[in-house]
């Protein structure tokens, strides 16, 4: 790998400006030069020292680029690819960071830039947006799957592969179409199941919301999810449509399986069915690193019912520097131990808070 390398952002937002600062950390001699059409993440990057160099248009400034990253909506990556092509130095490298994979290879394919392509999909995220939210370690510990072309060669795999490890995430090479089938299954298919399943208890609710009141433990655990943007889950479905209808079809089989099971007191195919479920689930690693569906940092407290007793803990909390996305009172503990439910924007603040309640003798439930 070259000593020094000018790299490209089409695009500086919470992805973008988020590889942008990490980059800047890892590699601080590169040189790093960005568009984006909101001019206030620029002047932001150049006064923080993240870029060297902002341009308002896709032109002559990206030539000398060995690596180039679209951080826009795949729509907007396509429409850029007819004027890179005739922008790219020969050995640049042309990445994106979109979560499908299929449409973006088959216009890199079409626009004839397949030697230049690597497909890239960061497995993190935020529910806030923009180069403000950015930050370096928002890639730290999550899989970063690179997806190359067949004309791929080996050199341009290996920078990619180590601009990865700089930014502390952690590289999975896979054949794109495969990408596609994978989050499709442990990704997609799940947000339409949670965004699905709040409607149906939504419609099916009474009049007096008792539904709703009761929500509480296993319901909110896997339907949490569904908080999540309707707007990009609109677009996902359609970007990665093969590969969700082809899974969502072999759910809707096992769904009618399992209901025949049960109109039939198959009690044997519904242990076998449960067990086999859990067993795999357990069986999958215990990880901090980031997957395909964005975790959430909470915990559970146990705390008795007096005066004061959440302002004491949310003292504490604020006193260390701790923030705190949520709390509350859990009112339906089946599925759950503690009393008081406190959700974080982050892990190290969430490990940070379990740590201090349990030194103030409160007992601490995290969630495995």
């Amino acid at each position: 790998m070259k000593k020094t390398l000018t790299i490209g952002f089409i695009g500086l937002g919470l992805i973008g400006g988020s590889i942008a600062k990490a980059l800047r950390q890892a590699r601080p001699d590169d040189i790093l030069i960005a568009y984006d059409k909101n001019k206030e993440g620029l002047i932001q990057a150049m006064a923080d020292n993240t870029i060297n160099q902002a341009t308002d248009t896709i032109g002559s400034a990206f030539s000398d680029c060995d690596v180039v990253f679209l951080c826009t909506p795949v729509s907007t990556c396509i429409e850029y690819l007819q004027p890179l092509k005739s922008i790219l130095s020969p050995d640049c490298i042309l990445t994106d960071v979109g979560s499908v994979k299929s449409a973006i290879h088959q216009a890199v394919e079409q626009v004839g830039l397949s030697d230049h392509f690597i497909g890239g999909h960061p497995m993190t995220g935020s529910e806030k947006s923009g180069y403000s939210h950015s930050k370096a370690h928002l890639l730290e510990n999550a899989y970063y799957i690179l997806t190359p072309c067949d004309e791929t060669d080996s050199y341009r795999h290996e920078l990619m592969l180590s601009l990865v490890r700089a930014m502390n995430a952690l590289p999975i090479t896979l054949n794109y179409k495969e990408h596609d089938r994978i989050t499709a299954a442990i990704s997609h298919l799940p947000h339409i199941i949670a965004y699905t399943l709040v409607n149906l208890v939504r419609e099916t609710d009474n009049p007096e919301g008792m539904m709703r009141l009761l929500a509480a433990g296993g319901f909110k655990d896997i339907t949490r999810i569904a908080s999540s943007s309707p707007e990009m889950w609109q677009q996902i479905c359609f970007e990665n449509q093969d590969s969700i209808l082809n899974v969502l079809s072999d759910y809707e089989k096992r769904m009618y399986d399992i209901g025949n099971a049960i109109r039939n007191r198959q009690e044997d195919a519904l242990l076998d069915a449960f067990t086999k479920a859990r067993d795999y689930r357990n069986d999958i690693p215990v990880s901090h690193a980031k997957g395909a569906i964005e975790p959430s940092y909470e915990i559970f407290v146990d705390i008795i019912d007096e005066s004061g007793a959440i302002a004491t803990i949310a003292t504490i909390l604020a006193t260390n520097g701790i923030s705190i996305r949520n709390i509350g009172i859990v009112h339906n503990r089946e599925f759950q131990e503690g009393v008081l439910h406190i959700e974080f924007y982050e892990q190290e603040a969430s490990e940070k808070a379990a740590g201090l309640l349990d030194r103030f003798h409160y007992v601490v439930h995290t969630v495995g």
